[in-house]
């Protein structure tokens, strides 16, 4: 079973091309790049699928980095 990290990252992946072992304090929303606001929607989607859930707009707005996103998304599941 993977970990919450884990499932952030590989989604981190699919959307952004991240790969496995990048450092995850780099990925900062507007600084990482690529993850500008379009790839941010493409992130919520897969995120969204990776926990089968639906996000609350004040967690999408707050997703500014790895690390904020994790802990957004722990209470997912």
């Amino acid at each position: 079973m993977k970990t919450v990290s884990e499932k952030v990252l590989a989604a981190f992946g699919t959307v952004l091309g991240v790969p496995d072992d990048v450092p995850t304090a780099t990925l900062v929303y507007n600084d990482f790049p690529g993850w500008d606001s379009v790839a941010h929607m493409a992130l919520v989607a897969a995120l969204e699928e990776q926990f089968d859930c639906m996000l609350e707009m004040d967690d999408i707005l707050n997703m500014s980095d790895f690390d904020k996103t994790v802990e957004i998304m722990a209470r997912y599941g």
